[in-house]
């Protein structure tokens, strides 16, 4: 990941919501001069990845990053912390409708603001709403008729960040093969048990298309 005035770490996970599946935020592991730091770094910062390269570059300084708020990465993000995080950015915030053509933010108006301080205000744990796409992964993944395997991967789409497909390995059900199924047939994840219920059965998975990372 580059900022506007040098490298500022490496990507190591991706946080989505839950409710959308789309991807909110890019967690980077700072390198020596943050002390390896996490930071969370939206995709409205982004500007166009350089994939050959491995490279994201975003439109923030080192200075921004550095004195960015401090949020626990390793537990879920909160509406609260966003809040903090999209102001010391000036970046209009997803839930509001993000930017207008030419990437800039939307106006906010009294009520917005007002509102916005009171989400603020509320206790931390009042709204969980973002996960993690790693700790996601090897979760159970069941259908209406019996399970099916484990989530192994996710494909996103860079263009708008959104979550097109779950990759899910199959396990001794279908000779271990992994398949791509749409998010939109999730019907419920239980968080506390790492399980994940899609809304459909089991023969309609085996006809899924089979996944193969070799090809687009």
């Amino acid at each position: 990941m580059a900022a506007t005035d040098g490298a500022i770490g490496t990507v190591k996970d991706f946080y989505f919501e839950d409710n959308s599946w789309i991807v909110r935020y890019l967690v980077i592991e700072t390198g020596s001069w943050l002390n390896g730091r996490k930071v969370l770094i939206s995709p409205d910062a982004y500007l166009n990845p350089d994939w050959k390269n491995e490279t994201f570059p975003i439109n923030l300084s080192k200075e921004q990053i550095k004195n960015s708020p401090n949020i626990d990465t390793e537990l879920p993000v909160y509406r609260q912390q966003e809040i903090k995080l999209y102001d010391h950015y000036a970046l209009g915030n997803y839930w509001r409708g993000g930017f207008v053509a030419g990437g800039i933010p939307l106006p906010m108006n009294e009520a917005m603001m007002k509102e916005d301080d009171e989400i603020s205000n509320k206790k931390t744990n009042d709204d969980q709403h973002l996960r993690s796409i790693e700790r996601v992964l090897g979760y159970d993944v069941k259908a209406t008729d019996g399970t099916i395997g484990k989530i192994k991967d996710f494909i996103i789409d860079d263009t708008n960040w959104n979550i097109d497909f779950i990759v899910v390995e199959t396990g001794n059900l279908f000779s271990e093969k992994k398949v791509i199924i749409s998010p939109q047939v999730v019907k419920d994840i239980k968080w506390d048990i790492s399980e994940v219920i899609f809304n459909i059965n089991v023969a309609q998975v085996k006809d899924s298309p089979e996944y193969n990372k070799s090809e687009m």
